[in-house]
């Protein structure tokens, strides 16, 4: 048995940067574990090449969500990635860190040490900033930000005609204040991916105190009374166990940290005796208060003005994609999963936005599908970005390399179905009723302006409906009966074993989760180092 001082399960956005960390500091042997395989894919690195990277079983996990009774029993994919960086490799790049108050309402349920004041220190530590270095904003971090390469007329009409219907233009969706409209800023350096493996793991990967396995899938965490003290994998056919002197840092994301705990004995003990696992810990919460964002998409056709329909429905205008990024780094490849963000409330007795759009020059009937339409379009796609839904995620066997079921329960509450409903509304008044779109006779393609009522409209809308791929919270921070982790990021009841990514959330954020997963990681390795 090989020892270590350090185990990290997962090479995701949290576990490279736990690594970088724990390995710069000089002081200590990592042993890394990733399920999935090396980066190695060109499509990884090419900021467009999600298209390529979601739905590919040699790069996501391709979860299926089970079927929503409260969503017109629609199954969604749920896209995981499955590679060095996880889903920071598949993901749309899109750099959101969210709203003051998400953070200072972690602090309020108790947890001491993560205000808005508290994680914006590390939000500044990862990054390195392309606009230069501000109060806000640092450089020289791993993660590289870096303003969007190219810009459509479609999206500046959207944002003049939201100017209109009174959401401001903004420049800078991160001081902790999202209301407005204006331009995501993406983690791409020179237009290419800074994904968390090209920013923190590739300086330090060949290390002589870390040692990374691919493709090798946990089979469960060993231990001697509550004291967690090794791991068990698969590579190949064969089952390794390496032990850790100090601490095992699970970071396998929301699907696959509530599922290691469960298939090594941490869980709800109702359930998980029924598929003969030896219960270690009784922890009712592991699994429960997942939370995502569920996206609306409308599609509305335009006239007298250009999206990106055509040319990338063209042989022709493929090609000249492709040169534009081959010789400028610029232009369509370099584009992040939306060009234009939108932080919004559904009613104005809302203290701060509840709605987030992700405006795509683009249309398509189904995300991740082969053509896009064959007439100019674009998708002011519409998220509620407070759910209150909250779901689950089981295992269907002890055997960790067998699916976990993901329950999401989307739209299961009034609140969210009546915020649904009106993230529609909004999107129709900015386009429909605005003066600055009227030149460009917009039609709405999906829904479909016959549907009025809010039941009407949400039921339309589930049908096309999909996740941002933002799953969190199903290892909870916090105190009460269905916590998970201390606010030091610790197994409640078990020593040497830390949860560190985005599933210790006990609230979601309000906007794009990957730049808080980040910051988890950094206020984590800070924890470990200053222990």
């Amino acid at each position: 048995m090989e020892n270590f001082d350090y185990i990290i399960i997962g090479a995701g956005s949290a576990g490279c940067v736990l690594t970088n960390r724990i390995i710069s500091s000089g002081r200590y042997k990592v042993l890394l574990l990733e399920a999935g395989g090396n980066d190695s894919n060109p499509w990884i690195h090419i900021p467009v090449g999600y298209y390529k990277t979601l739905h590919n079983p040699e790069t996501d996990w391709c979860y299926k969500t089970e079927p929503d009774e409260t969503m017109e029993n629609v199954s969604i994919s749920y896209p995981r990635g499955k590679t060095l960086g996880g889903s920071s490799s598949i993901n749309g790049l899109l750099y959101i860190r969210g709203q003051e108050q998400d953070y200072n309402l972690w602090r309020q349920l108790g947890n001491k040490g993560w205000s808005w004041n508290d994680v914006l220190p590390y939000f500044i530590k990862s990054e390195n900033q392309e606009r230069g270095k501000s109060e806000y904003h640092g450089v020289g971090g791993p993660l590289s930000v870096s303003d969007q390469r190219i810009k459509l007329d479609i999206l500046e009409v959207f944002m003049n005609a939201a100017k209109e219907t009174g959401i401001p233009t903004v420049d800078d969706f991160n001081k902790g204040d999202n209301f407005g409209c204006g331009y995501f800023q993406v983690t791409e350096k020179n237009g290419l991916r800074c994904s968390a493996a090209v920013g923190y793991l590739n300086p330090v990967k060949k290390d002589k105190n870390l040692k990374i396995e691919t493709n090798c899938h946990v089979q469960k965490i060993n231990f001697e009374n509550n004291k967690a003290i090794s791991v068990s994998y698969y590579k190949g056919n064969n089952l390794i166990t390496a032990s850790a002197k100090k601490e095992i840092l699970l970071s396998a994301g929301s699907i696959g940290s509530p599922q290691i705990l469960q298939t090594s004995g941490i869980g709800d003990s109702n359930k998980l005796k029924n598929f003969g696992v030896n219960i270690i810990n009784d922890l009712k919460g592991v699994g429960k208060n997942l939370q995502d964002h569920l996206m609306f998409r409308p599609v509305y056709k335009v006239k007298n003005i250009k999206t990106l329909n055509h040319k990338i429905n063209s042989i022709f205008g493929k090609l000249l994609i492709g040169l534009e990024f081959a010789f400028t780094r610029k232009g369509p490849m370099t584009m992040g999963a939306s060009q234009l963000c939108g932080f919004a409330k559904s009613d104005p007795n809302r203290d701060t936005p509840n709605l987030q759009f992700h405006i795509q020059p683009i249309s398509t009937d189904k995300l991740g599908g082969s053509n896009l339409h064959n007439f100019d379009a674009f998708t002011p796609t519409v998220a509620n970005i407070r759910p209150t839904s909250r779901g689950e995620v089981n295992i269907t066997s002890n055997d960790s390399r067998d699916y976990p079921k993901i329950k999401m329960n989307y739209l299961s509450t009034d609140e969210d179905r009546k915020v649904a409903a009106d993230g529609i509304k909004l999107v129709r008044k900015i386009v429909l009723e605005s003066n600055e779109f009227k030149k460009y006779k917009p039609e709405e393609y999906r829904p479909g302006i016959n549907l009025q009522n809010d039941e009407e409209i949400v039921k339309s809308c589930s049908y096309y409906a999909q996740t941002i791929f933002h799953p969190v919270g199903t290892c909870k921070m916090g105190n009460d009966s269905n916590s998970v982790v201390s606010d030091q990021l610790k197994v409640h009841g078990i020593s040497n074993l830390r949860v560190i990514d985005a599933s210790i959330m006990p609230n979601i954020t309000s906007g794009n989760t990957n730049a808080p997963t980040i910051m988890i990681a950094e206020k984590g390795a800070d924890m470990i180092l200053n222990c």
